[in-house]
């Protein structure tokens, strides 16, 4: 399951929403039989890579966005893995 977005807007952060949310999508792929799920994010996101962490999300891989831009300001894009093979 690739998660592609995930946001909670900023008044309303701090208070357990995105874990609640990560952990829903988390529950969502394993009752669906998927073996991991997947995302992406930008090196500027600091709180999004620590929830991702918390939520038990390993960094699988780092590159460089592949774009003209991506390539002058080191656009740095981390990709994130849960694998949910072997959990309940």
């Amino acid at each position: 399951l690739v998660l592609k977005r995930m946001s909670v807007r900023k008044d309303y952060r701090g208070l357990g929403i995105a874990t609640a949310l990560g952990r829903t999508a988390l529950a969502f792929a394993r009752q669906r039989g998927c073996r991991a799920v997947v995302l992406n994010t930008l090196m500027l996101q600091h709180e999004a890579r620590a929830l991702y962490e918390r939520l038990g999300f390993h960094q699988h891989r780092r590159y460089v966005l592949p774009t003209a831009y991506g390539r002058l300001a080191n656009c740095t894009v981390t990709t994130y893995r849960y694998d949910l093979s072997g959990t309940p």
